[in-house]
Order: structure tokens, then sequence, then C-alpha cells
């Protein structure tokens, strides 16, 4: 190990990369002249349960490459008895239900954006995107290669990372790395270059430094080429339409303008999702955000998906496509240098007569500057504009364009202790440009014992970004949070424990008080890793909308109407290494003059690592004064997962919501026969649940294939 004078926080942590002088086979076994020629990187720190000592579980990790390959070996020692806890062999298994090992690369070292990969202790893989410092991102898929094997002592990591998987800047010799061990046996995370407990070990903040003896290689022509070919069978009964089937062919390509510059290619898409939503019980005003899971927005997908504040974004790609076929799309995204990053998007879909709807295309572009230690600077332009669409006055209903232009400021310090955004956004629309702005703030102050977090924003009557999300507008909020950690020291059981408060505070735009909602409670976490919160919370609301509280089409409340009432809850989450798990929500008190009680619990059991069984229940009894309606909304969702392999899955997935009247049984079978290229049988049936006769149904058929030229 090599040490050098301290510029970021993890500078001296340094681990020497030297390419490989005999051929590696990544087979769990390392015994290449290579690897015993390898520096070694060991002497991991405790992030938890403490961060003030050396890891008790050893780990030993090394690097090396050749012209094709990046290659990494990790040592997972092991001196407690037991088995590994495994969730199973599922890509992309949960980070904390698994014994694991992870790296995490910052290949242009701007403690901002990078690559994770790893794998959990039977062999399962895991890799994602990072971006804003550390949040990973695990819908990104990509060919790379590894094998775990069991020893006596210990188990093994090793896995070769094709260059062409990674992006990277031609010439840099020092890249950002770091290295994440999960022992639950020990109940134990460690990582080699030190990690504050407070910050996830993800942190690109507090990465060493991965030294090269000569630039990375070039990655070569890099151009993927990925065709999928669908067919299926569906039924709509609600409509007493008769089976109708289809066949499509269509694919992605992915071509490496520079090593760390990527042009994104689609056509004729397939958008339908294999992996169906979770359902929620909605006793909002207002909808609900779902993930994008769709492979051609993922890569790159914070230059676009970050703006805007949480629950309050300007570019939501699930609007894209959603009710109108897409025709092709391009999307070029990526580095510039270190400091630069540019994202451009040109999307066009299909007209759809039986809507009205026209032909429209979408254009987005995000340019972003880092400045200072880990802060930028980020630009955002959105177009949605209608293609060839003239309507009649008094018969328009889609927009002749919807525009948006935003400017922010993403803090964070050196030290990660400070983060936040600076936030203003216009939209620009035909029908007016009077209150079209959005302007928001968030800022957040984490030490070991304190976090403090502070949100404001202000959202015009008329901003209405139509490729985005945005669940309300015509308000100001202010919202404080709170929260503070003792740490016992003789403590046998209890890791840390503390208060913690937050308040969400609505104002109308001329600042009248329209709505709070506002909590104070305590909470612990054990040394087992299990977590218990009560808490104690006030609302207050005054209707801006007739509004009916059960969302199931009775009376409702009229707009103007003020209701105010106090509640209690639990929280509880169970030890992950159990082979039985569980966590339950309970919350008790007023609701709308009357009373809510709500109770969700998750129960799992696993036979590890082949199968796993759970079922998520959510009850919620709603007592209202008359005229309005009581209600009993329950939602209930059973889950078989059955891993035969670790390329081989069936998911069996049922969901039921009386809330949306509607039962969802979906069969999933996935076979990835070769890295990132799959097969997918997909049955998916919606059944009326008082007599179970059937509203749709379809069977899928898809192959795609993963195509390196």
């Amino acid at each position: 190990m090599h040490f050098a004078s301290a510029q970021k926080k993890n500078e001296a942590y340094q681990l020497l990369i030297k390419k490989t002088s005999s051929p590696i086979r990544v087979d769990g076994i390392l015994d290449e002249v290579g690897w015993q020629e390898a520096e070694i990187a060991k002497d991991f720190f405790m992030i938890l349960p403490m961060d003030t000592s050396f890891a008790q579980s050893k780990t030993a990790v090394r690097m090396s490459y050749d012209d094709q390959f990046l290659y990494l070996a990790a040592e997972c020692f092991e001196d407690l008895p037991g088995k590994n806890t495994v969730q199973s062999l599922r890509r992309d298994f949960s980070f904390g239900s698994n014994d694991n090992f992870l790296v995490f690369i910052d290949p242009f070292d701007d403690q901002t954006n990078g690559f994770s990969f790893g794998a959990n202790a039977a062999g399962a893989q895991w890799d994602g995107l990072m971006a804003n410092g550390g949040s990973v991102e695990l819908s990104w898929d990509n060919k790379w290669y590894s094998k775990v094997r069991q020893y006596e002592d210990k188990w093994v990591f090793e896995a070769a990372i094709p260059f062409k998987t990674i992006r990277y800047k031609k010439g840099i010799t020092q890249w950002g790395i770091n290295f994440s061990r999960l022992d639950l046996k020990r109940n134990e995370k460690s990582s080699w270059a030190p990690v504050p407990r407070q910050f996830p070990s993800a942190s690109l903040a507090y990465t060493g430094i991965l030294q090269w003896d000569a630039p990375p290689p070039k990655a070569g022509a890099n151009v993927s080429i990925i065709p999928y070919v669908l067919t299926d069978v569906q039924r709509n009964y609600n409509n007493d339409d008769p089976a109708s089937s289809r066949f499509e062919v269509g694919g992605d390509a992915k071509i490496a303008v520079t090593s760390a510059l990527n042009l994104d290619l689609t056509v004729n898409p397939d958008f339908s999702q294999v992996e169906v939503d979770r359902q929620v019980t909605n006793l909002s005003r207002f909808e609900l955000f779902f993930p994008e899971r769709r492979q051609f927005f993922l890569e790159n997908s914070d230059l676009f998906a970050s703006f805007g504040a949480r629950g309050l974004r300007p570019f939501f790609s699930r609007r894209i496509g959603l009710d109108s076929p897409i025709r092709f799309g391009a999307r070029l995204s990526g580095k510039l240098d270190k400091n630069w990053r540019i994202g451009a998007m040109n999307i066009q879909t299909n007209k759809v007569d039986s809507l009205g709807m026209p032909a429209q295309n979408y254009a987005v572009f995000a340019l972003q500057r880092q400045v200072f230690a880990r802060s930028n600077i980020s630009l955002m332009y959105i177009d949605k504009a209608s293609i060839n669409y003239d309507p009649q006055p008094g018969e328009a209903q889609y927009s002749k364009y919807n525009r948006n232009l935003g400017i922010e400021y993403n803090l964070a310090s050196a030290n990660n202790f400070w983060t936040g955004k600076f936030i203003l956004h216009k939209n620009f629309r035909p029908d007016t440009d009077k209150e079209t702005f959005m302007h928001a703030v968030a800022l957040n102050y984490d030490v070991k014992n304190l976090s403090v977090e502070w949100e404001h924003e202000y959202v015009g009557e008329n901003y209405n970004p139509e490729t985005g999300f945005v669940p309300r507008k015509d308000y100001i909020r202010a919202n404080p949070e709170v929260n503070y950690r003792f740490f016992p020291k003789n403590s046998k059981k209890i890791v840390s424990h503390g208060p913690f408060f937050g308040s969400s505070v609505f104002f109308t735009p001329e600042g009248k008080y329209t709505e709070s909602e506002s909590y104070v409670g305590y909470g612990i976490d054990f040394l087992n890793r299990s977590e218990f919160n009560f808490f104690a919370s006030y609302d207050y609301l005054q209707l801006r909308q007739d509004f009916d509280p059960t969302n199931t089409g009775g009376e409702v409340l009229l707009a103007g109407s003020d209701h105010s009432w106090n509640a209690i809850g639990i929280e509880y989450e169970s030890k992950p290494n159990s082979l039985f798990t569980y966590e339950f929500e309970s919350r008790y008190g007023g609701y709308y003059g009357g009373t809510l009680f709500r109770l969700e619990w998750e129960m799992g059991y696993r036979i590890q690592p082949f199968a796993s069984f759970s079922t998520r229940i959510a009850y919620n009894n709603i007592s209202l004064p008359a005229p309005l309606s009581d209600a009993e909304l329950w939602l209930i969702s059973p889950r078989l997962d059955l891993t035969f392999t670790n390329t081989m899955f069936l998911t069996t997935f049922v969901q039921y919501n009386n809330q949306a009247d509607n039962m969802n049984v979906n069969v999933r079978f996935q076979w990835r026969y070769k890295p990132a290229s799959d097969l997918f049988i997909v049955y998916t049936d919606n059944y009326f649940p008082e007599n179970f006769t059937s509203k749709n149904r379809a069977l899928v058929l898809k192959f795609t294939y993963w195509w390196n030229l």
C-alpha cells in the first residue's frame, strides 16, 4: 500500500493495480501468478455497528487487468460457525439481507458518479450505476463475469469486468475505489477506506485511490446490439374482445462515442414491463410515483431524473410512451471530461387515432459542470411537441407544446457532511405565462450524532411540465427534520437510539396556512440490525378540492372544510439474518372527523439460497361520520421466488387490492442464458375479487440478446 499527501478525505488509501503477467481464469481459485504478484488491500475498517476500530471479519482484495478485462478477487475470511445468510440467487439482491462483498468504482475520481459490482456469498451478482455521490441504481445491467467459491474458512469472489462495460476517460491513471463487506454472522459492515457510520459504504466521498501502473487500455470499438423478439396472446374480457396476438421485433444499440460518452439508440422498443409494480393502498389526494424500469432510460439516468426535488420532478421518463407506442429514440450521455457531463435525448411516439392523440416528439437536454470539491451546477431543457397538430378552437385535447427550463446547484461538501440542492425551473406553454415557476431548496447536515434537514418549495398555479411528475401545484411548503443519536458505550444489545422530529407545512402562495403533517418520535437500532421506532403525529388540513377520504368513489368532503387529528404509531423491523424475517408498522388515530387504524406487515421465510416466500399485508380500517362511508381496505401480496441457479428464476406474485377492486396474478420465468441476455415467459391475469371473473389476461414470450460487436 502506498501513501500520498491528502487531497481528498481518503487520499492516503492507495492500491496499485498492475497488468497481469499471466492469464486469469475466473473460477474462485486464486492460483494464477498474476494474483500472487498483485498488491493486497486489507485491514478493513468497521462501519457498523461502530466506526472506531478495525473490522473483526478479515477481508483481502486484489486487483489486476489485461487488455480486455479489469479483474478483482476478494477473500472474505470467516471465523464464526454457521451458514452464510443468503436471501436468494437472484441478481441485485437486497444489500442488508445477504452476506456480500461490493466494489465501488469512480473512474473520474470526481466523488460523484461511478459503477458498483459485487456478489453475495452464494454467487448472485449485484451491479449498478452510481450517482449523486453514492446512490446505486440497480436497474442497470451489463455484461461481466464472476464466480464465488466456498472454502472452509472463507468465501472467495472473483470477477472479470470488461473495459467496454465501464465508462472512463483515456489517460486517467487514478480512479476512486472502495470495497465493502457485510458479514451478517457478526452483524458487521466494513470497508477498506474508512467511512463514517452515518453514511452508506457506497459514499464516493470516502473512496481511496486505485493507482494504475500505466493508463488503462483503450476499450476499442464498443458497440452493443440488443435485439428482442416478442410474441404474446391476450384477451380483454371487460370489452368481450376475442383473443388477439402480436409479434414484434425491435431493439436497442449502445455505441461508445468515446470511452466515457455513450450513444443509446432504440427502434420499436418493447416497453411492456416483465415485472409488475407493487401496488399500494392510496389514501392521499394525489398521484403515486412508481420508478422507471425500462432499460433504454437507465444509463446515466441521474442526468435527467434527478432534477427537481423529492416528489417534484420536471422530467419523469414513464410519461413517455404511456398511452402511445414509441417509434424510435436516441440518447447521448456521459462525461466530456472530469468536470463536464452531458445528456441529450430525443424520442418520437406514434399518433393514436382512438384517443385523438397526435404523434409527439420529446427532446431533453442536460448539462452538468462540477464546481468546488464535489458540487455541481446543472442545466436542463425539456421540449414536448405535438407533430402536425392543429385542432379547431375548443377541440384541443393536447398541448401543441410544453417546455421546461431549469437550473440547479447541487451541493456536496468534501466530507459529505453538507449536501443539498437549490432549484429554479420555468414552464413554457401556449395558454399562459403566469405563475409557471417552481423553486425549491433542500439542505442537509449529517454528522455522527446529528442529522438536520431543511426543505422548502414553491410551485406556481400553472407550473405543469407535462413530461414531469408534479402531483400538486399552487403552494408553498416548508419541511424541517431533525434526528439525534446516542451511542451507548457498554451496551451489548443497542447500537444507537435517539429522538426525531419533522414537520411538513403548506401555505398558499399568498401565505395562507392550509395544511401540516408533524411528528415526533424515538428510534432504537439494535446490535443484531433490527430497528424499532414509535411516534406521535398531528395533522391539519383545509381541503382545496372535494375529496373522498377512502378513495373508493363514495361521498366526498367539500373544498374549504377544515380537519385536524392526532395519531400514534410504531414500526419494527426484525434482524435480517434469520431465515424467518418480519416487519410491521401500525398507526391509530383520527382521520377526517373519524378514526383510522392501519396495520402493515411483511413476513418472509427462505430456504436459502433456492426459495423464499414472503407476504405483505396492508389493512386500513376507516370509520367516518355520516354521510361519509366507512371502509375496510385490504392489500394482500404473497410472493414466491424460486432461484434454481443464479441464471434461472421463477417468481409468482399475487396482489389482492379491494380498493382497486382487483386481484392480479403474475407468473414470470426468467432464464439468463448469457450475460445480459434473457428469455422471459410471463403470464398475467387480472380478476374481479368478488367472483374471480377475469378482466384480462396475457401470456408473453420475450427473447433478448446482448451482442457485442
